[in-house]
């Protein structure tokens, strides 16, 4: 009954939004500015929040999802100027820590992941393989750089040296985002290198702000008596009972293999 009392002021709301898994223009389940919009859209505008609060578990991925996440966090943020909080779980790496740095602030546990703040591309060179097959690469272009690092072909020295110029790009684009929204707080040496530190070294780093939990933390700040409204993205009919595809199967393995390079 009382929220139907005018006068009476109601307890404050922190709106909680997930960020879980890889980062991904394309797949089942993956984290991308399509898929987690809508979920944004509904966390900062209903009910009046006080603050967003984002729980973030993630190894990274596309860097243009990671961009686009931030933006639209950012953008939402500033609109309807809620303060928005990042909480680390196991990871907040590469990709993960990109979403992380668009929250007013960073939390983590003693024992996150944080960090690797760089570009990586990774693939396989199969020219060997379809060679002692007997089968027998065939490619026609127009434009001599339509063709490069074409796993079926020897790798070329022009064409690595080409990628190492788009990483390096990407890289930068990476270390404007982080030094834009981290500022001063970034200790005096490099952090861009790709190493990954745990929370008490981030801490250190001026990568998070400090150790800390979501719901201790927003009692904390809003009063024992703060209300939690969870946000999350709606799972297919079918994934809800159980059933899966050779796709989801597929990017559950490339997930894995992600976390397992932070040693998770």
């Amino acid at each position: 009954m009382k929220r139907f009392i005018p006068f009476l002021k109601s307890e404050p709301k922190v709106a909680v939004v997930r960020l879980q898994g890889m980062i991904s223009a394309s797949g089942r389940g993956a984290l991308n500015e399509a898929s987690i919009a809508p979920v944004l859209e509904r966390a900062f505008r209903r009910g009046k929040p006080v603050a967003v609060a984002l729980l973030i578990n993630s190894p990274g991925g596309s860097p243009v999802q990671s961009a686009l996440i931030g933006q639209r966090i950012r953008s939402l943020a500033a609109e309807m100027k809620i303060p928005v909080y990042a909480f680390v779980e196991d990871v907040a790496a590469s990709g993960g820590y990109w979403l992380a740095s668009a929250a007013d602030e960073i939390w983590a546990d003693a024992a996150s992941i944080v960090g690797s703040i760089g570009v990586i591309s990774s693939s396989f060179g199969l020219s060997g393989l379809i060679e002692k097959h007997g089968i027998e690469r065939r490619v026609y272009t127009a434009g001599k750089s339509k063709s490069t690092n074409d796993p079926f072909l020897p790798e070329k020295p022009a064409d690595v040296k080409r990628l190492k110029v788009v990483l390096d790009q990407m890289h930068d684009v990476f270390k404007e985002q982080i030094t834009s929204r981290r500022g001063d707080k970034l200790a005096d040496q490099d952090l861009f290198t790709g190493e990954y530190w745990i929370g008490k070294q981030a801490l250190e780093l001026g990568l998070i702000d400090g150790i800390g939990h979501m719901m201790p933390k927003m009692r904390e700040q809003y009063g024992e008596k703060v209300i939690f409204i969870p946000y999350g993205q709606k799972k297919p009919f079918l994934r809800r009972l159980g059933a899966q595809i050779l796709g989801d199967t597929i990017g559950q393995i490339e997930e894995r293999s992600e976390f397992s390079r932070f040693g998770l």
